[in-house]
């Protein structure tokens, strides 16, 4: 008599993903109000279109849209279980476009493409990058990413797949972004209500803002946000099982960081109303509950789009740093990053002319 089939999943291995395979991922989601208020009740985002309905009809959209991080996580989330369960770590972020809004009501489901594979030296891991792809109920794109994330072996030192790493785009490029924003009407966008008089045309390359508030990480809060997305990476909620592994505690998702100095951000970016591309991302160091989150943005790049006058946008250098206030704007020392740092985000953002 056969063994019968196992009923559970313990994840894929390095040694399970090939070139060109899509994958279907599990479980849609519906987005509720009550997803929109956990994210608020995590975060603190105070964004005015995301924030009112009454603000974000009066500028153009059908009601306030989903935060586009809220949109990102959800997406993510569903890849969890199928790419980076038995992950080592996610390593980065490319090539992300934000192609439609979401609004409360919307369901979403993901897919994910195999695009590059490469063995680590030690040959007890690999990094497998993917394309993913966050569709909403009428198949329409919503966001598309890519990412690259270290998985452990089954069985370390056996023979790896053959090679190939994807040539990523460094930086979407500015005629790429504004799908998905409508046209604003400036007459109505209030600054006043918004939070901030800066406008796109008041922020100049190089210029560095120091968002000076910091937001401390409480270990419930990480655990409710990171079951609002359903992401089950092991690291993040079996405080058991990571005692052997090399922090000895549990890591606070990588895009937990992001969506807290996101919010952060909006003292000082306060118009910077939705991210419209990731050109790149990188989680430098881990976070854990108890460590503070500080913010600064530099401005890598202002660009006008094709055929709109209503906003334009803004290249951001997103930095997070843990316990460490950012009013000397800390990166790097030489080629590596100053101790402290936890993120390294490079994003467009769209502004109000």
């Amino acid at each position: 008599m056969s063994e019968p089939l196992p009923k559970t999943n313990p994840g894929r291995f390095f040694e399970d993903f090939n070139l060109g395979e899509t994958i279907v991922h599990a479980t849609p989601r519906t987005v509720t109000s009550g997803d929109v208020s956990l994210y608020t009740a995590s975060y603190g985002s105070r964004f005015a279109v995301q924030s009112s309905d009454v603000f974000a009809k009066q500028v153009g959209y059908q009601a306030a849209p989903v935060d586009d991080l809220l949109v990102f996580h959800i997406v993510f989330g569903k890849t969890v279980p199928d790419i980076s369960l038995n992950a080592v770590a996610n390593l980065g972020y490319a090539d992300g476009r934000f192609l439609k809004p979401v609004f409360p009501g919307d369901t979403l489901s993901t897919t994910s493409e195999v695009i590059g594979l490469k063995q680590t030296s030690a040959g007890d891991s690999g990094i497998v990058y993917v394309r993913s792809i966050g569709r909403n109920q009428h198949g329409q794109i919503v966001l598309s990413y890519a990412r690259w994330v270290l998985v452990r072996k089954r069985h370390p030192g056996t023979p790896a797949h053959a090679e190939q790493v994807p040539e990523l785009a460094k930086a979407v490029l500015a005629e790429e972004l504004g799908e998905g924003c409508p046209s604003i009407e400036l007459a109505a966008y209030d600054d006043a209500l918004a939070g901030s008089r800066f406008r796109w045309g008041d922020y100049a390359v190089g210029e560095r803002i120091d968002h000076i508030d910091g937001m401390s990480v409480e270990e419930a809060e990480h655990q409710i946000a990171t079951r609002l997305y359903q992401n089950t990476a092991k690291v993040h909620f079996d405080a058991y099982g990571a005692r052997d592994t090399r922090f000895g505690k549990r890591l606070i998702y990588g895009g937990h960081v992001i969506s807290l100095a996101r919010a952060l951000s909006f003292n000082g970016l306060g118009n910077a109303f939705h991210i419209a591309a990731i050109n790149g991302g990188r989680h430098v160091a881990p976070l854990f509950a108890g460590d503070t989150v500080y913010a600064w943005s530099e401005v890598i790049a202002t660009a006008e789009l094709p055929g709109r006058n209503d906003v334009g946008a803004l290249r951001l250098r997103l930095v997070a740093t843990k316990n460490l206030p950012c009013n000397e704007y800390p990166l790097k020392l030489g080629d590596q990053y100053a101790v402290g740092v936890v993120l390294d985000f490079d994003y467009w953002a769209l502004v109000p002319r």
